[in-house]
């Protein structure tokens, strides 16, 4: 399944599929990111208070081939109701790394969309954008996200201290890697 995007295609898993950003999506990125619940730990912007911060969201992901930074919309299969979002930014090509992020609709919770989620896009980074690297990072307190990313292979490498200002307050996270040829031998493991 491809829209023409070479670096970031559309993509299907066995229950959800993933696809970029359009303006038509502004209602539900709103509504995601407007609620605290699903914001808690997400301390490098603050929560969204019109639609016009999810039309900026939109254009800032919306041409990932010239920018590099891109998020795909997560659809369920079954209804084509949207969940939540996942995508790549700080993408440098030539070192071949980029940071990959994620979100999920609290009712969604528990139910494994999301590892599905990033097991596809970790997968569209490294035969898609040649990624060798996929570096993630998660606030200290997160630790549902921290677990997530274990459970895919990731290895915790330490705390980036002071990541983020917000509100007055810095805030530590964890920071993440996956390496292309880690994941390529849990692949193997698993077959």
């Amino acid at each position: 399944m491809s829209d023409g995007n070479s670096h970031f295609p559309s993509l299907q898993t066995e229950r959800l599929f993933l696809r970029n950003v359009t303006p038509e999506d502004a209602s539900f990125i709103f509504k995601l990111y407007s609620n605290p619940e699903v914001c808690r730990y997400l301390y490098d912007e603050e929560i969204y208070t019109s639609l016009d911060d999810a039309r900026e969201f939109i254009e800032w992901n919306q041409h990932p081939e010239e920018t590099g930074n891109n998020r795909w919309l997560i659809l369920r299969k079954d209804d084509g109701e949207p969940i939540g979002t996942c995508g790549y930014d700080s993408w440098d090509s030539e070192n071949r790394i980029a940071e990959i992020g994620y979100d999920l609709w609290q009712d969604e919770w528990g139910k494994g969309y999301m590892k599905e989620t990033l097991a596809a896009a970790i997968k569209s980074g490294f035969d898609n954008m040649g990624l060798n690297r996929i570096n993630a990072y998660t606030a200290i307190k997160n630790e549902k996200s921290s677990k997530l990313l274990e459970s895919l292979g990731f290895i915790k490498e330490g705390i980036y201290r002071d990541k983020h200002l917000f509100r007055g307050s810095f805030y530590d996270h964890f920071s993440y890697s996956l390496l292309k040829r880690d994941w390529m031998r849990r692949l193997s493991e698993e077959k």
